[in-house]
């Protein structure tokens, strides 16, 4: 198939974007890198009246790498974050999560933003933002600017807290600090690149003997929206990790989520693999900050 008619703005300026995207409404959508949204309007699954442009806003494509946190341009390409020399120290579940999105071609082109916007359940930045608790600042024309955390963000399958005439600018990643920090991010696919059968991505620090002094940890592509488990998280404070202790904590995280079934996966099936790849991630992210402190 092909996409249906629609008219074409080049922004020149974000305040060009916005006034544009106020003008549509609903019916116009921002283009970045396209490569989530285009096959989408090809299978006419989106029918934007507008499209909007805004690879050539400079402003939306700055890395800002500070020590307490890193600020992102909506507009930045996945590829920008795969290469960037200083990127695994600051956000090294960023670093290992970022090898799972898509293809080569497909990071060269995508951009950070269009993957949080375009929210599909089994994104991996959008769960490694859930477990990273990143803020999202959005601005529009006529409501200005506004900041939400990523829990507040992502509400559904393709459907996030965006407004229609509201554009994602800026998102702000925190570093942990302290050192003793370990982390892993676990996927499974049909192949590798395709959308995740189920993922898993954990950030822990630790306490010079091993106990367990900060944790956060979620799951992807086995709900409506990527899953992170703050109750659980608190559970484990202070705690050593266990092979026995992480398959507890899994499959209590799996039982939480409603997967559904398809042609490759049963719920169930998702369930056990959620749980599989979840104990995986956080005794891999456990023993990396053991190595850490040992270091």
């Amino acid at each position: 198939m092909k996409a249906a008619p629609f008219d074409y703005v080049r922004a020149d300026s974000l305040s060009h974007a916005l006034e544009t995207l106020n003008q549509f409404g609903g019916d116009a959508k921002l283009i970045a890198g396209g490569q989530s949204l285009v096959p989408m309007m090809a299978m006419r699954l989106a029918r934007p009246t507008c499209l909007i442009d805004i690879n050539r806003l400079n402003s939306l494509k700055d890395i800002q790498l500070q020590a307490h946190e890193v600020k992102l341009g909506a507009s930045v390409r996945q590829r920008d974050l795969e290469f960037h020399p200083q990127l695994n120290s600051h956000l090294p579940l960023i670093a290992k999560g970022i090898q799972w999105v898509g293809h080569e071609q497909t990071r060269n082109r995508g951009t950070v933003g269009g993957s949080l916007v375009h929210a599909d359940p089994s994104a991996e930045l959008a769960l490694a933002a859930l477990v990273l608790d990143v803020r999202l600042q959005l601005e529009s024309q006529t409501d200005g600017v506004r900041t939400l955390q990523a829990a507040d963000f992502f509400l559904g399958p393709m459907f996030t807290a965006v407004g229609e005439t509201e554009a994602l600018t800026d998102i702000t990643w925190p570093v942990w600090q302290g050192g003793r920090i370990g982390t892993a991010f676990e996927e499974t696919a049909i192949r590798k690149g395709d959308f995740a059968m189920a993922s898993a991505a954990c950030q822990i620090q630790t306490s010079a003997d091993g106990a367990i002094t900060k944790i956060s940890f979620g799951l992807g592509g086995i709900d409506g929206t990527p899953l992170v488990y703050p109750e659980l998280a608190a559970s484990l404070m202070g705690q050593n990790m266990t092979p026995e202790l992480a398959q507890h904590i899994a499959h209590a995280a799996a039982q939480q989520s409603q997967p559904g079934s398809d042609m490759h996966a049963s719920a169930e099936y998702r369930k056990h693999l959620a749980q599989a790849l979840l104990t995986r991630a956080l005794l891999s992210a456990y023993q990396e900050s053991l190595n850490a402190q040992a270091a």
